[in-house]
């Protein structure tokens, strides 16, 4: 089973921007859908962001499409969430997902990372 550790969460200026990384240990991550979702306090985990196996596909949630971007990198097994025109609402735990196929898809994930908290102060 792959371990997925998340860093670089923090208390940020509206407006700012924060790089969010997401290590794994146990196996590769190259044959791996990965992506990030979020939780913010008194709503629902959702969706922000998720990027192939191969890197050439990448899907967003409409809130965050042109302020965040994800990238990965198979050779450090490290896949990253770079976050930039912070807004309040972006305030949640940000946890790292992991899929065991290599495709973007509705399945449900499959690992999970502990989360990393982002605030965004207004």
């Amino acid at each position: 089973q792959v371990q997925l550790v998340e860093s670089g969460g923090g208390l940020v200026q509206a407006g700012g921007s924060l790089r969010l990384s997401c290590a794994a240990s146990g196996r590769t991550l190259s044959t791996s859908a990965m992506g990030w979702f979020r939780l913010a306090p008194g709503k629902e985990r959702e969706f922000v962001a998720a990027i192939s196996a191969s890197a050439r596909t990448t899907r967003y949630a409409d809130s965050v499409k042109g302020r965040f971007t994800i990238s990965r990198d198979n050779a450090k097994n490290t896949v990253f969430l770079q976050l930039n025109v912070l807004k309040p609402e972006d305030t949640a735990v940000y946890y790292c997902a992991a899929w065991r196929i290599p495709t973007l898809s509705d399945y449900p994930v499959d690992d999970w990372g502990q989360g990393t908290q982002v605030t965004i102060s207004s």
